[in-house]
């Protein structure tokens, strides 16, 4: 299978070329011609399987089909991701892929100061890629309005769960239009998220990419049991290995 052989128009088409993009992954292969069907859609797939282009591509299709030319366009569609870095790497390949589109899209996220942020949605904006704290903030500040949405997409569901959102997204859940499209997209499915995801879909297509799995099968995984004096020692032992080129490691707290 190609993007070819997807019914794609050519604006679309024509950015997925210049990105290099010739043959989809498994996901964007199967959960591409699902959302342009306009059906719910529940995705089991890992980060690094291809899944923003699996929403992203029948998104920019879909309202790019029938598209408001004035200049205080309404936000058709929202995604919803937990962090800042994701909200941004997705806002960044909705431009990449829908540059021929004409269609506008706005990232916002917390941690930083509203104001530019603001001057975006006021220019008017398709599609909006948030984080949620600051996206309930700027809509109870009156600058954001739900009303329009047509496709909701929520993105990494599971780790949403995770770093305490739940709440959060049944905020959003309740103002958003009762008639909508919803992506689901989800690397694990734990019995919350699938409670979740029933509250949000209505008749889903599932697609399951790969086997539900916490890690990569090219990372490989070691587990050391070590007294806490011993730890820093133990640390500078194994990054001897004149294996290891480069290294990240992460510690519970800043003093750490």
């Amino acid at each position: 299978m190609t993007f070819n052989s997807l019914n794609l128009t050519d604006p679309v088409l024509r950015s997925l070329k210049e990105e290099g993009y010739t043959n989809p992954t498994p996901i964007q292969s199967q959960a591409i011609p699902v959302a342009l069907k306009g059906t719910d859609l529940l995705a089991c797939a890992q980060t690094g399987t291809g899944k923003t282009a699996a929403f992203a591509v029948p998104i920019l299709e879909i309202l790019s089909k029938n598209q408001s030319r004035d200049r205080n366009r309404n936000i058709r569609s929202l995604i919803v991701t937990p962090t800042r870095e994701l909200a941004i790497q997705i806002d960044e390949s909705f431009q990449n892929y829908g540059r021929y589109t004409g269609l506008k899209t706005a990232v916002i996220f917390g941690g930083v100061n509203q104001k530019s942020q603001v001057k975006k949605l006021k220019q008017g904006v398709d599609i909006l890629t948030a984080t949620p704290g600051r996206l309930l903030d700027l809509m109870n500040q009156g600058f954001i309005s739900l009303s329009n949405i047509e496709i909701f997409v929520l993105d990494e569901a599971d780790r949403m769960l995770d770093m305490g959102f739940i709440n959060d997204i049944k905020k959003l859940l309740a103002v958003l239009p009762k008639k909508r499209q919803n992506l689901f997209f989800s690397a694990t499915m734990p019995n919350e998220i699938i409670k979740l995801s029933n509250s949000i879909l209505h008749n889903p297509t599932k697609i399951e990419v790969t086997p539900e799995s916490p890690t990569v099968d090219a990372i490989q995984q070691g587990l050391y049991f070590v007294d806490k004096g011993n730890k820093k020692n133990l640390l500078i032992d194994v990054l001897q290995d004149d294996e290891i080129k480069s290294a990240l490691v992460f510690t519970r707290t800043k003093h750490g």
